[in-house]
């Protein structure tokens, strides 16, 4: 529901709950038209990152910032994946190049951010999905699998499975399900078979 008139805590109040982000559409339920949103991005108040995406312009960068600014300008059905998910997640020691987002396939003609690798799933994502830090993420085991079939290096993902099973992240079970009959699931499987050898 629009609010009738702006309302700055409300819009303070959501930004400060996504690292100084909002969308437009998050500003108007706020009750902040476009011009408005264009004036304050001229008084030095706002920044404009992307169409659609503002930034309170004094508010401090966190770590994953950028992450965030992505997900969010992907749209509400936008989801953290693969080795941006192992990230966040504190799996593995891999550094993501650029930031891998999940959206579902009828969205595939969706204009990806630059510095976004974007993924269409048809699989139900509800159930695969955790949050941090306010982000929606996709859950440990969904994240290493896609993660290994995208090519991340053996030893990584080995390394995050270790580490959710040592966790409690995931379990053995999940990791399994999540492979199916992929052609990773052999990878996944003696990975497995690793960590809980070692533990």
């Amino acid at each position: 529901m629009h609010a009738t008139k702006p309302d700055r805590a409300c819009l303070e109040q959501l930004a400060y709950s996504q690292d100084g982000y909002f969308t437009a559409r998050e500003a108007a339920d706020c009750g902040f038209s476009p011009q408005l949103l264009h004036h304050h991005v001229r008084s030095g108040r706002l920044e404009r990152e992307r169409r659609g995406l503002y930034r309170l312009r004094h508010y401090p960068r966190s770590t994953h910032a950028d992450v965030r600014a992505k997900w969010l300008a992907c749209g509400p059905e936008s989801i953290v994946s693969h080795e941006s998910a192992l990230d966040l997640l504190g799996l593995s020691d891999v550094i993501p190049g650029r930031v891998h987002i999940t959206v579902p396939r009828r969205r595939r003609g969706v204009r990806a951010p630059q510095g976004v690798a974007l993924h269409t799933t048809t699989r139900p994502t509800r159930s695969d999905v955790v949050w941090r830090d306010g982000i929606a993420v996709t859950a440990p085991a969904r994240s290493i699998v896609e993660s290994a079939a995208a090519g991340t290096a053996p030893e990584q993902i080995e390394m995050a499975v270790a580490q959710a099973l040592s966790r409690g992240l995931t379990t053995a079970g999940r990791l399994r399900e999540a492979a199916g009959e992929s052609r990773v699931a052999f990878a996944i499987e003696r990975a497995i078979a690793r960590a809980q050898g070692a533990g």
